[in-house]
């Protein structure tokens, strides 16, 4: 499946840029995986229907926890779309494969 694999992924918050790296695989029209970055590492679930992909993780930080969910799109080694940090809005994300 053309999402397997280790991902760089580049999130554009209202704080300015964060990378995590996360660790993704299809199942079917599933995805599961991990993410890793600097706040520690949390689970990834999500769905994929062609070259579409929504997932989500929820990840620790300074004031709690926090959902971040990603749709956007893979295309080959790259991969970019819109991230929503929980109710702190959204921006742009991109990614490449590792």
């Amino acid at each position: 499946m053309a999402l397997d694999g280790n991902w760089n992924l580049t999130m554009q918050s209202p704080m300015g840029a964060r990378d995590v790296k996360a660790d993704l695989k299809a199942n079917g029209a599933s995805i599961e995986g991990n993410f890793t970055g600097p706040q520690g590492s949390a689970p990834v679930s999500g769905t994929i229907d062609g070259n579409a992909v929504n997932f989500a993780a929820t990840v620790p930080g300074p004031m709690g926890q926090m959902e971040l969910k990603f749709a956007g799109a893979v295309d080959g080694d790259s991969m970019s779309g819109t991230v929503q940090f929980g109710a702190f809005g959204s921006g742009p994300f991109t990614g490449s494969r590792a």
